[in-house]
């Protein structure tokens, strides 16, 4: 990635793991070795030498989420704007990991809000999305902590997010049910009070693009 647009990220909130604290890679990789050794694998094996360190690096880019500021995000591209209808995003790719088995769970978030004074960038929306997903979560937890955090930093008129995600968790290991897919919503405000406009929003979040 260009650094001019790294920097713009960073000056956001928001930044990819560009690099790695080698302490933290070599003590994650030493534990996860340890771990492949438990399984009775043979970690000296070509094709596993590096294999703890690759998973080091790899566990820190799929949780750098945690680190990051999604109010700051938002708040970067905050403009005031005398619109007060729905405004959606939908069909947000999600990829996160389960904190229960450290396994992924991957689909779709739609948002949507209706703005009271404020705007956001609509491509701020999708990168909250992704700060939350990169984190161990839970998806029940993921689709409230978007809704809050939009809440918090734009103080719409109302807020609703939907996710449909399937889970490894449930098609890997488990009851292995292949073609379950999990929903989650959260609403606010007028998607809250008001049932048709609820109701609208789901209505578009069911249509094909």
């Amino acid at each position: 990635m260009d650094k001019s647009v790294l920097k713009e990220l960073e000056n956001e909130g928001y930044s990819l793991p560009e690099s790695f604290d080698n302490e933290k890679t070599n003590k994650i990789a030493h534990h996860y070795k340890e771990i492949l050794k438990l399984l009775e694998e043979d970690v000296n094996r070509e094709g596993l030498k590096q294999t703890p360190v690759r998973f080091a690096k790899s566990i820190q880019f799929l949780t750098h989420g945690m680190h990051e500021d999604p109010v700051k995000i938002l708040e970067s591209s905050k403009f005031k704007e005398d619109y007060n209808h729905m405004l959606l995003v939908k069909d947000i790719e999600i990829y996160s990991m389960c904190e229960h088995h450290m396994l992924p769970f991957f689909g779709k978030a739609h948002v949507a809000y209706i703005p009271n004074g404020h705007i956001t960038g609509l491509s701020k929306i999708a990168r909250i999305v992704d700060v939350f997903a990169r984190r161990l979560q839970v998806q029940e937890r993921l689709t409230v902590q978007i809704r809050d955090c939009i809440h918090e930093a734009i103080q719409p008129l109302g807020v609703a997010v939907v996710i449909e995600a399937r889970h490894l968790c449930m098609t890997m290991r488990g009851i292995q049910k292949q073609n379950s897919t999990i929903t989650t919503s959260a609403f606010k405000g007028a998607f809250m009070k008001n049932p048709k406009t609820r109701e609208e929003f789901m209505d578009l979040i069911g249509k094909k693009s």
